[in-house]
């Protein structure tokens, strides 16, 4: 894997559907771009919210990590 852009708190806030047309999401300190992603519009996919770390959260959905797969990671979170 090639050398990823780290990226703070801060800028992957920015990047909600809402403050810019970016819609991303970190997971396990990597970060992923869901804009393409039909589930995410308007940053938002069910309870959960673009622009931050959903490492957690994800304990709680339907689903497990390996929804991760279909996305290539495009930075690190610092």
């Amino acid at each position: 894997m090639q050398e990823l852009v780290l990226y703070s708190r801060n800028q992957l806030a920015l990047r909600n559907g809402q403050d810019r047309e970016e819609i991303w999401v970190a997971y396990k300190g990597l970060i992923y771009d869901m804009t393409q992603s039909r589930l995410w519009r308007n940053g938002k996919h069910y309870e959960h919210w673009a622009g931050q770390d959903l490492t957690e959260e994800l304990s709680a959905a339907p689903h497990s990590e390996i929804v991760f797969e279909k996305f290539t990671p495009i930075g690190r979170l610092k």
